[in-house]
């Protein structure tokens, strides 16, 4: 993941194995070349925040929409094309790489992520097919009327708000949402590999791509190869059922670091978890108007600090190790009334995260596949995010069109493909159970925990070889990972020029 020191911004950027709004670009008018049916053109994809840009080839490719009308609407699916670095001695399995979200898409992914596959380009090709609904694939992007996604700040948003903004949104797209979900996704990725001419492809997958990829693999067993998944989500599990719990129960281990490490413990006393609830119960009381600057300009500004803003700064944060080290400082300061930091990091998130998330197409996926499932939990009751996720989700499944997902959706993947699973071991979304879990039915399967670590493990340390040998021997059981034994904990920030020497 992206270093503090090169800018928060970057850093986020890597959240979800995204977060940066990568873009092709590149004249009209170039060479064609053909990957099997597909005519490809030159580009570039860039991101911002970023002084590094990847050289590949971009392509557009019909499906249709509703798969019962295959002469009706069409979705043009964007797809960039990394030829091998070595092209003469590439394989003919191709790595397509899923994003996560739901929301995200590979296209604008890929630059954060792009030096941790130096290893598998050197020998294969990487396929990257922004989802339906995200990207350029005919993105289904809900915005108010300030121009901000839903997804900025959906701590403050009421519930009746965000069932008319959920309502709004659908009712002014040039789109049926019912075709939006994963299983519609996993139809396309197959026409795709047909018509790259690729008889297996390779499936690497972080977050909600995980989910993609092992549906995938359930549904055209012959056409995988081999799986990598990185912060898997189980095929049993319900989108937005544990983020709560799972969010408190990473706080608890992020914040044992602190009580570590004297200096942090000394700097902010023994009971983190204590002032982030006080300072959560007073701003929702009264949220405080204050001045901070804005991270794009440095412009001094002016904005109300809220208990919405501190749960999305707190879970935002959490993803990444650089991040978690920050929030002993970030929040003790907003709890001394010092807000600044803050704010700044809040607009930070809502500028730089909202945009990366196509909030129709995250409604059409979890609408479709998991709201009915949703329950209140009374273990949601005294955390940061509380019931209110679960809560908004079902009330926004209520106005948006809902498709259907087949009936063995979430039963267990079981299959002897060869798969790679890593886990960040403080993940705040998807823990290193979740791997454990998926791995118990996958005989060819391993599951390796990162210590330290938190949601996305594919650039940390040598992380970016054994993807490399492991899509080389599709061999994970023999894989050799005692490179990873290396990793430490990053130390908390005791003040902003870092932590203490």
């Amino acid at each position: 993941m992206a270093l503090l020191h090169r800018s928060l911004a970057t850093a986020l950027g890597a959240l979800l194995l995204a977060g940066c709004n990568g873009t092709a670009t590149g004249p009209d008018q170039q060479a064609v070349r053909h990957y099997g049916d597909i005519a490809f053109k030159p580009c570039t994809l860039t991101a911002p925040y970023l002084t590094t840009t990847v050289e590949a080839q971009c392509a557009t490719y019909d499906v249709a929409e509703d798969p019962a009308k295959p002469e009706g609407r069409k979705v043009a699916l964007n797809i960039a094309w990394l030829p091998a670095t070595n092209e003469g001695a590439a394989t003919e399995d191709p790595v397509f790489f899923l994003a996560g979200g739901p929301g995200q898409a590979a296209v604008q992914v890929w630059p954060v992520i792009d030096a941790a596959f130096r290893e598998v380009r050197k020998s294969r090709h990487i396929v990257l097919v922004d989802q339906r609904g995200t990207g350029k694939s005919n993105p289904l992007a809900c915005k108010d009327d300030e121009g901000r996604n839903a997804y900025s700040d959906p701590e403050d948003l009421s519930e009746e708000a965000a069932v008319a903004f959920a309502r709004d949104c659908a009712a002014s797209l040039q789109a049926d949402p019912r075709f939006y979900t994963t299983t519609d996704a996993v139809r396309d990725l197959d026409s795709v590999r047909k018509a790259l001419g690729a008889a297996k492809i390779n499936l690497v997958g972080g977050s909600y791509g995980t989910r993609v990829a092992q549906q995938y693999a359930m549904r055209h067993p012959d056409s995988t190869r081999a799986v990598v998944i990185d912060g898997v989500v189980p095929n049993e599990l319900v989108l937005g059922s544990e983020h709560a719990r799972n969010l408190d129960a990473a706080l608890a281990l992020q914040f044992q670091r602190c009580q570590a490490t004297p200096t942090c413990k000394a700097r902010f006393g023994d009971d983190l978890r204590g002032q982030l609830r006080a300072l959560m119960t007073r701003l929702a009381a009264a949220p405080v108007q204050t001045d901070y600057r804005d991270p794009s300009t440095g412009e001094l500004v002016s904005g109300e600090a809220t208990a919405g803003a501190v749960a999305g700064i707190t879970r935002m944060y959490s993803y990444y190790p650089q991040g978690a080290a920050l929030l002993p400082l970030v929040l003790n300061e907003a709890q001394q009334g010092r807000y600044g930091s803050l704010m700044s990091l809040s607009k930070m998130l809502e500028t730089q995260v909202g945009d990366q998330f196509m909030h129709g197409m995250q409604l059409s996926v979890i609408c479709a596949e998991d709201a009915d499932l949703l329950k209140a939990d009374p273990g949601d009751t005294d955390t940061v995010l509380g019931s209110m996720l679960g809560d908004t989700l079902k009330a926004q499944c209520g106005a948006w069109p809902t498709g259907k997902r087949p009936a063995d959706f979430h039963t267990a993947w079981t299959s002897d493909i060869p798969t790679l699973i890593t886990s960040g071991e403080l993940d705040p979304v998807t823990p290193p159970r979740y791997g454990e879990q998926v791995l118990k039915t996958l005989s060819a399967g391993r599951h390796l925990t990162l210590k330290g670590q938190g949601h996305g493990t594919f650039a940390v340390g040598c992380m970016p070889k054994l993807l490399g040998r492991f899509l080389e021997t599709a061999n994970a059981k023999d894989l050799d990972a005692t490179c990873l034994d290396s990793l430490d904990y990053v130390p908390p920030f005791t003040s902003f020029n870092g932590w203490e020497p």
